[in-house]
Order: C-alpha cells, then sequence, then structure tokens
C-alpha cells in the first residue's frame, strides 16, 4: 500500500507546485495556497519533497516565493560562483552553490 500512496502523493505535489508557479502572476493568493496544500500532502505522508520542489519555498519563513515575483534572483559575486535569492516576504537571503 505504501509505495501507490507515496506515487499519488508525489504527483499532487507536483500538479500543486506547477499551478502555482503558473498562477503566480495573476494570482498570488492562489498560488500560496496550492504551494500550502503542497507542503501539507508532504507532511500528513511523511514524504521528503524533492529538491525541485523544495526550492520554491522560502528556507525562514517557508513560504512560497516565485521567482521575480516575490523574490529576488542575483549572481553572486564572490569567487565562489553561487546564486542568491532573497525573499521579498520576510528578507532573508540564501545562496546555491554552482558546481
Amino acid at each position: 500500500m505504501k509505495p501507490i500512496v507515496y506515487k499519488i502523493a508525489m504527483e499532487r505535489m507536483q500538479i500543486l507546485i506547477d499551478s502555482a508557479i503558473s498562477n503566480a502572476r495573476t494570482d498570488l493568493d492562489l498560488s500560496q495556497r496550492h504551494a500550502l496544500l503542497a507542503r501539507r500532502i508532504s507532511t500528513k505522508y511523511k514524504i521528503r519533497m524533492p529538491y525541485h520542489l523544495r526550492m520554491v519555498f522560502c528556507k525562514k519563513c517557508k513560504s512560497f516565493i516565485a521567482p521575480g515575483i516575490n523574490s529576488r534572483i542575483r549572481l553572486g559575486r564572490t569567487s565562489v560562483k553561487s546564486i542568491r535569492i532573497s525573499c521579498n516576504l520576510c528578507g532573508h537571503t540564501y545562496r546555491k552553490i554552482i558546481s
């Protein structure tokens, strides 16, 4: 039973995050709600979200951040190549190292 539940939950999380990203420009509240539902599915069924789904959430305030809409993305100016993502809701900035 567990593999079936896992597969359905992963599909639903993917659909909700895709919908949140596509609706981010037109209706930010709806996109926040879809992302919250995806997060709730992962916690209810104790499934870890894949990296490509986790990266659309702020690390500090755990809200949905759409690139260019409610977050700012900059290339790092240090010797280590990185991308800096700043959440416009809480102001937290975090980096992703580019290998």
